[in-house]
């Protein structure tokens, strides 16, 4: 395992011109007065990153956690984009190209990959192609067929994505809604499955006149935000969809009075839905046919989108909550990690007058899953459930990398300006090496900054 007694966060941590973040996805940080040891530490983090396997998921001991090298040279450290690395180390490699170093930008688009699914699927080739690398297939499928899942090791491998036929099952065993034990687990999700199934006539398919006032203003919200769900992807327009979803919201606001329905939780609901239909449909979504399937799996789809729904959001119901503090606190947090890694950008802002507030609460309230095409959310969400405890942080970091794509150009545009930039992303050509670099340098800066906590909660 490697050690990260070298890597110490620099104060103050300002913007270097030569590293800055744009492009093909530079953006470190260096100490003004010591550039040089500060690129040394740098290149020791890289290399760590792509030799030791380092993930993104910190032990009870806030030690970074890492994997062990034995797995026949198969990285798990985030990938590179097709631009040069942090520090033009050899040490990140794109995966998503063939063995001719192609990219796969010629194969045909699948929602979250799921056509990889079934016989000889591990050996496709699609795009995220650490995903579907043969060797972290077989190490995915032998944790799997485990008596007793080990739930850690599978948490850690699935970091660096999850290949697309294997995520319905992996998603539940991360998000607990799935028992690790083999011999319990049919039992347990037939149970769970039945106990939502028991609440549609319970709570929905009543009359009006049994809800309160309050209970049928949220149901007339549900009804108005579900068309809204992505409006971009015309699979979710589809009424049995429609009427799953809404569903879903609304039993789901009925069982946590806390939060109630809060917009924004409808997105959080779309990952699932098209995961669990992956099991019993191939190909691109836009020719699903859900008329299709039988009563009996729709239900089965829609109670596990429910429970893992469910278990997501306990981790972060105060983000959901009056007032939503869990998402006020992310956004300061965010801001000040900015502050620390482009300290030029964050003055822009602030002349500017741009809060962060103003942009960023729709990309904390969804987890940016209407800021990357939706073909992209399974791969970045295998990192956010991977995440586990420690998803909130991750979520900044990812912000902060993320924001920061663009470092040179939001330096040139005035407050309206940004206002339209960051309202309109330009990822709609992005593909899994722009997102893998996104996810890499939230990972270098986690790591540099948690050996140096203080960094974001000073002045």
């Amino acid at each position: 395992m490697p050690q990260l007694s070298a890597v110490v966060a620099p104060s103050p941590v300002v913007k270097s011109p030569a590293m800055d973040g744009r492009g093909g996805g530079g953006g470190g940080i260096f100490n003004g007065d010591r550039t040089s040891s500060l690129n040394q530490t740098l290149r020791k983090v890289t290399g760590m990153l792509g030799v030791g396997r380092m993930l993104g998921r910190k032990e009870s001991n806030g030690e970074a956690s890492t994997l062990d090298s034995r797995d026949g040279g198969e990285g798990c450290s985030p990938a590179d984009s097709a631009g040069p690395s942090l520090t033009e180390s050899k040490s990140f490699t794109s995966d998503a190209s063939d063995s001719n170093g192609e990219p796969f930008a010629s194969s045909p688009r699948y929602p979250f990959d799921t056509s990889c699914r079934g016989s000889g699927s591990e050996s496709s080739r699609l795009p995220g192609g650490r995903a579907t690398d043969a060797a972290r297939v077989a190490r995915f499928k032998k944790i799997l067929a485990a008596q007793t899942v080990d739930v850690d090791a599978l948490r850690e491998l699935a970091w660096s994505g999850v290949p697309p036929f294997l995520r319905p099952n992996v998603w539940r065993l991360l998000l607990g809604y799935s028992s690790p034990n083999a011999d319990r687990r049919e039992a347990a999700l037939a149970r769970k499955r039945q106990e939502y199934l028991d609440c549609v006539p319970q709570y929905y398919d009543i009359p009006d006149s049994d809800r309160t006032d309050d209970e049928i203003v949220m149901l007339h919200q549900i009804g108005v935000d579900a068309p809204r769900t992505l409006p971009e992807v015309p699979f979710f327009q589809d009424p049995i969809v429609q009427a799953t979803l809404k569903r879903i919201l609304y039993i789901w606001a009925i069982r946590h009075p806390a939060s109630g329905y809060v917009q924004g939780i409808n997105d959080l609901a779309t990952p699932f839905i098209v995961v669990f239909l992956s099991e019993y449909l191939e190909g691109d979504i836009d020719t699903w046919d859900l008329s299709k399937l039988s009563p009996g799996i729709i239900s089965k789809v829609e109670a596990d989108s429910f429970g893992c729904l469910s278990k997501l959001l306990d981790g972060i119901q105060d983000h959901y909550t009056f007032a939503q503090p869990g998402i006020q606190r992310l956004v300061f947090r965010f801001k000040e990690l900015v502050r620390r890694i482009d300290e030029p950008v964050a003055r822009h802002l602030e002349q500017e007058g741009l809060e962060f507030l103003q942009f960023s609460f729709r990309w904390l309230n969804c987890l940016l899953i209407r800021e990357v095409p939706f073909q992209l959310v399974g791969r970045l969400w295998d990192t956010w459930l991977a995440e586990a405890d420690n998803f909130p942080e991750y979520l900044v970091y990812v912000c902060a990398s993320f924001l920061l794509t663009w470092s040179d150009q939001l330096q040139q545009l005035d407050f309206q300006e940004m206002v339209l930039f960051l309202q309109h992303i330009p990822t709609k050509n992005w593909t899994h090496q722009e997102l893998e670099m996104v996810l890499s340098r939230a990972f270098m800066w986690r790591v540099m900054f948690d050996r140096s906590p203080s960094h974001l909660n000073s002045g």
